[in-house]
């Protein structure tokens, strides 16, 4: 059976290489094992054992098996994919709901000019299905014919053309990554000058610790650089495209009709040099029992960049413009004495933004129409200054607004009229129509009724004292 993306009819197979691709890590690790335990450095050495071939072995023909079962088919509407063994797994994923197609790249596949398929459907977080793996003219090609069924137009429709906003540097990223680790790699080289000058085995203990930490350092490092080199954000009629990478590759798309929160974070280090971060907390995977969109996955649509290129990709996330914003009573001071000069937040009809912290700055944009609940929170310190928090709560672990140290009856009101705006908020993107890829409206134009999709539960308002 042919591997690539021809005809819709039949079934068809991932590439004859793909157990290579799929198995080599845990056949290497396997090895590796078997090395050392047959050299004595793990274990006695007593020669060869007959696990040392039976697990490269079972790894070896689980992969082929594993190919050998797999197979898939696109029959114009749905894109079924079918595998196991002893128990079997059968998924159709209807291209109606298709939310995302990514392709991903590890380096053996890049090696060899394969590539792995990812579908994520409407609502889902992970990949609902995975072709791993295609030659990389086929994953494209794959790609491109479920973009075009999703949209209902003619599948030998090219993919829809991209316009790069921005890309981050390799120096850029190598310094954020590097001044990230330095109070860490500070704090150890500190204390491993105290335990120097105790005693000479201090100080071999010491250099022996701080030789561990640089590798330690050098690794995650490395594992940062690696994995956002080359980042670049463009954007699409399909949603904001992400590609990264440098070993493998990896090119995503974030809808943007799925975005739950936006957050940028300031650290201190980066300050000075004008750097931050900027996150989305995307619609995630369904659990059980529970409804759509209360979850959310995080990711990162610029690692590090400068306040001007975050605040474009904020206009391509949240077109809405950012409402004004206001700083809590005086009086909080005594609550909060180190941030509260960083303090503020403010709302308007359609969005809501805070910004909290010192040491680690971060402003936070909440669409209303993804609020899920409104808190008033108040300690006893609190109540003896008449203030309050006020949490904006949406998918996601920690994705809300804080409204931190308002008036007491500011908070209360601000509870009502926030859970009022966002059952507003919440029926107007109902009601709006669902802009296409296919149609010419601007990736920076009005937010698309598509969000509806990822409608969460009515909007839950609460009061606790601490």
């Amino acid at each position: 059976m042919t591997t690539g993306p021809g005809r819709d009819e039949g079934w068809r197979r991932l590439h004859p290489l793909s157990p290579v691709v799929r198995s080599y890590r845990g056949f290497l690790a396997v090895l590796t094992l078997a090395a050392l335990s047959s050299s004595g450095v793990v274990g006695s050495s007593n020669g060869p054992r007959w696990y040392d071939v039976v697990l490269p072995a079972a790894v070896a023909v689980a992969a082929i098996v594993n190919w050998f079962v797999t197979r898939w088919k696109l029959d114009g509407v749905t894109l079924r994919i079918e595998t196991g063994l002893l128990r079997r797994d059968s998924r159709q994923l209807p291209v109606a709901r298709i939310q995302a197609v990514d392709l991903v790249r590890p380096f053996l596949a890049r090696m060899l000019g394969l590539a792995e398929l990812r579908v994520r459907l409407a609502g889902s977080g992970g990949a609902d299905g995975r072709l791993a793996y295609l030659t990389e003219h086929g994953a494209v090609a794959l790609r491109a014919r479920l973009l075009a069924a999703h949209h209902g137009l003619d599948p030998a429709t090219p993919e829809p053309a991209e316009q790069v906003v921005t890309s981050v540097p390799v120096g850029r990223l190598l310094g954020s990554a590097l001044i990230s680790t330095v109070a860490i790699a500070a704090v150890v080289v500190a204390a491993g000058a105290v335990i120097a000058t105790v005693s000479p085995a201090g100080l071999i203990a010491a250099a022996g610790s701080l030789v561990w930490w640089l590798i330690i350092v050098a690794g995650v490092v490395w594992r940062h650089v690696s994995s956002q080199y080359g980042f670049t954000v463009a954007t699409s009629p399909d949603g904001v495209r992400i590609r990264r990478g440098l070993l493998g590759t990896v090119a995503e798309t974030i809808p943007v009709q799925r975005v739950q929160a936006v957050r940028m974070v300031e650290p201190l280090l980066w300050r000075p040099l004008h750097w931050c971060r900027l996150e989305v907390d995307v619609a995630g995977h369904l659990g059980r029992n529970q409804s759509e969109g209360t979850h959310a996955v995080r990711k990162a649509l610029l690692p590090v960049g400068s306040p001007e290129e975050a605040r474009r990709l904020l206009r391509i996330a949240l077109p809405d413009a950012p409402p004004p914003l206001t700083a809590p009573p005086r009086r909080a001071l005594a609550k909060a004495p180190l941030s509260y000069h960083f303090l503020a937040a403010g709302h308007d009809a359609t969005l809501a933004v805070a910004v909290t912290g010192r040491l680690r700055r971060e402003t936070t944009w909440v669409p209303l129409a993804k609020t899920q609940s409104v808190r008033l929170v108040q300690g006893p310190f609190q109540r003896a200054l008449g203030v309050a928090t006020v949490h904006l709560d949406a998918a996601g672990r920690r994705a809300r607004a804080e409204f931190r140290e308002r008036d007491a009856k500011e908070a209360r009101a601000l509870v009502a009229e926030l859970a009022a705006l966002s059952r507003q908020a919440r029926k107007q993107g109902a009601r709006a129509p669902v802009v296409s890829a296919g149609s010419a409206a601007p990736a920076g134009g009005p937010r698309d009724g598509g969000q509806a999709a990822s409608v969460a539960p009515p909007v839950k308002a609460s009061q606790s004292e601490a």
